[in-house]
């Protein structure tokens, strides 16, 4: 027992050969079924949302005093050019509730965009007094406000926390490393994107990019 002939052994040989074979073919084919992921650049992540030729992308923290003033001037110039404002999430280390928030903002979102951004705008409002232990209880005013239900856990899957990282992810691919981060952005391929760098120069800004 355990002998193998001299009659048999070819025969393994090429069964192990030939199933080698399918098992090559089989990883290659799957190999070659992996999407390839081209990696976040400026010119991909700065653009403006289907259908507009401009447009204000932000990148805020909501524990950001900077964004916090930030957010109703960009708001403003929205409505005075009626043009979009696509505004990211980028939650920074050193904050120790704004990602929570972030997510809740995004549990919002669920409902309507609108209402997401009004909770931005609401704990933006209330910024000075919020803090790790009360971020909840201004959230369920909020939520009943709205008539809204605020589940105990609002993120069980981690479905939001995702779409938070990947929006801070995209901030990090184009070297982002401060909020606010405010862009003015255009279908114009010699000048897609400019940065405003000082909230006094938002208006002069667009007005400079929508002429060229």
């Amino acid at each position: 027992m355990g002998i193998v002939s001299e009659s048999t052994e070819p025969q393994m040989k090429n069964t192990f050969w030939n199933r080698f074979v399918v098992l090559s073919g089989v990883l290659l084919i799957t190999l070659a079924a992996v999407p390839v992921l081209a990696q976040d650049t400026p010119d991909t992540v700065l653009r403006p949302p289907k259908g507009s030729q401009f447009a204000i992308i932000v990148f805020e923290d909501l524990q950001c005093p900077m964004c916090r003033r930030t957010a109703p001037l960009v708001e403003q110039a929205s409505k005075t050019y009626k043009i979009p404002v696509v505004r990211h999430d980028f939650p920074l280390p050193m904050h120790n509730w704004s990602y929570q928030a972030a997510v809740m903002a995004r549990y919002f979102d669920t409902h309507s965009k609108a209402l997401g951004n009004d909770f931005r705008d609401y704990i933006f409002e209330n910024q000075l007094e919020v803090n790790p232990q009360n971020l909840r209880g201004y959230a369920e005013k909020f939520a009943a406000a709205h008539r809204i239900d605020l589940p105990f856990v609002i993120d069980p899957g981690g479905k939001l926390s995702a779409l938070v990282n990947a929006d801070r992810d995209l901030g990090k691919a184009i070297k982002l490393d401060h909020t606010p981060t405010v862009y003015i952005v255009s279908n114009n391929p010699s000048r897609p994107y400019v940065e405003v760098k000082d909230n006094s120069q938002l208006y002069l800004t667009i007005d400079a990019v929508m002429k060229d």
